[in-house]
């Protein structure tokens, strides 16, 4: 069951590296452990934080992204997550009103917070500050009355007397503070060039990782405040309804895709292959589809019978020799390619389509090469389908966002996948008979026509 009054909380910073993640995720299981089903979300396009929730949840971890999906959508994908829960807490991003560059508070933890009605948790790194602390949380608090500051945990305090010192200071500010956490070893959560290291790769070691963060905000958190906080939310506003993946954009029934014989679609996964949006399988399967997962650094065939084949981002670069290695696999991507059954690759995928990686031969459904560059492309784009192909009719407008840190050359085929509008005029990506591939990561709920009409292409090529 699902109501628009779900307890919920944001948990947000000032900027980021004040420990969000560790308190959300920490927060999240704390809470599980006491015996409540949570709904864990992230703010923006971030696929890793979401693995970590889910390991402290046991639920899938969700985005809220109002650039890629819309300022519209994210209460119904919200309410669509929160389904069956008791309360559900939200991760934000960056700073608290920190959005997509030059857009205003679009994207940012705070217009999330807003569109949910929820109240917010400010999560302070006071390790260098004492009475500042009040200034500094009296400006978050009151830079937009509509955003509701319900309280302030703070990390990394050093003593029994700083934590005297920063209490005493917020009581001005008129902030509850629900929370202290010591400085202390921090918890082991390794990083890489794009940021932590997913779940899939390390999933014991995650385990401990999410244990430890349940413990530090168990021990230096008043939960009975904060859940409390979370049922103070009022009702969504707006009263909207949860998203559903099998009603058409106007929800005035099923999705015509959904009915005849279902092709089978493979999804690669794997440690290789992290990076999907739950709702693109969801919506895969309302459109007719039999979603089947494979792992490419193990699996040396593809799924019996597949029809289509979704390969989403990650990181091949970490694994192009084990990838590399498993030729048969490869071979047997080239010939499906070569089929004309429709493939869609985002980043990762296009990576793995192209003929090499850093020196190590890939699929070769691709003319290009990969490889790592010294530069991180990163950031919210604008774009637009320049010709037809298995996901878009050619015009079509979707919002996505980049992440990498390789290069593909040539960047894009005879026939581009998007032309990126805005300050950075480009074309990007490749359409070449049932292939779609590109560096752009994309929301389809924003646009639930791609789903139905790659389903709709695996029936018949």
């Amino acid at each position: 069951m699902v109501t628009p009054s779900t307890p919920r909380l944001v948990v947000a910073a000032p900027s980021s590296g004040s420990g969000k993640t560790t308190v959300a995720t920490g927060l999240m299981a704390a809470f599980a452990a006491r015996g409540l089903a949570v709904s864990p979300h992230k703010v923006g396009p971030d696929y890793i934080d979401p693995g970590y929730h889910a390991l402290a949840t046991g639920r899938t971890g969700r985005n809220l992204d109002a650039y890629l999906c819309g300022p519209e959508l994210v209460a119904p994908l919200f309410l669509h997550g929160a389904r069956g829960c008791d309360i559900a807490v939200v991760e934000g991003v960056m700073g608290l009103y920190d959005g997509a560059a030059g857009e205003g508070e679009l994207a940012s933890t705070a217009q999330v917070a807003k569109l949910l009605g929820a109240p917010v948790v400010l999560v302070v790194d006071a390790s260098a500050q004492s009475r500042s602390v009040a200034a500094l949380v009296h400006g978050f608090v009151s830079w937009d009355p509509q955003v509701r500051v319900g309280g302030v945990i703070l990390n990394k305090v050093g003593s029994a007397r700083h934590e005297e010192l920063l209490r005493e200071a917020l009581d001005s500010v008129g902030v509850p503070v629900l929370g202290a956490l010591r400085r202390a070893r921090p918890v082991e959560t390794p990083s890489r060039h794009l940021g932590l290291v997913p779940v899939a790769e390390r999933r014991a070691l995650a385990v401990s990782a999410v244990s430890e963060m349940a413990e530090l905000v168990s021990r230096g958190c008043d939960l009975p405040a904060l859940e409390r906080l979370a049922r103070s939310a009022g009702t969504v506003p707006g009263d909207p309804a949860p998203w559903a993946p099998g009603l058409s954009p106007t929800h005035d029934g099923p999705s015509p895709s959904a009915e005849g014989p279902k092709p089978r679609v493979a999804v690669a996964g794997g440690p290789a292959f992290t990076f999907s949006y739950a709702e693109h399988t969801e919506l895969l399967t309302a459109a007719g589809a039999e979603v089947v997962t494979f792992d490419p650094l193990h699996d040396e065939e593809l799924p019996e019978g597949t029809a289509g084949l979704v390969i989403g981002g990650g990181f091949p670069e970490v694994y192009a020799a084990e990838l590399s290695a498993n030729e048969p696999l490869r071979k047997a991507v080239a010939e499906l390619a070569r089929s004309g059954a429709p493939v869609a690759a985002e980043c990762a995928g296009l990576l793995y389509l192209c003929r090499e990686l850093d020196g190590s031969p890939m699929c070769g459904v691709l003319d290009a090469t990969a490889r790592m560059a010294e530069r991180l492309t990163l950031g919210y784009r604008d774009a637009v389908a320049v010709g037809d192909s298995v996901l878009a009719a050619a015009g079509t407008r979707m919002r996505g966002h980049e992440f990498h840190r390789t290069v593909v050359e040539p960047g894009a085929g005879a026939t581009p996948a998007w032309g990126i509008r805005g300050r950075e005029r480009r074309i990007e990506g490749f359409v070449q008979r049932g292939v779609h591939a590109s560096y752009l990561h994309t929301h389809w709920a924003s646009e639930p026509g791609v789903a139905r009409r790659f389903v709709e292409r695996c029936r018949t090529s």
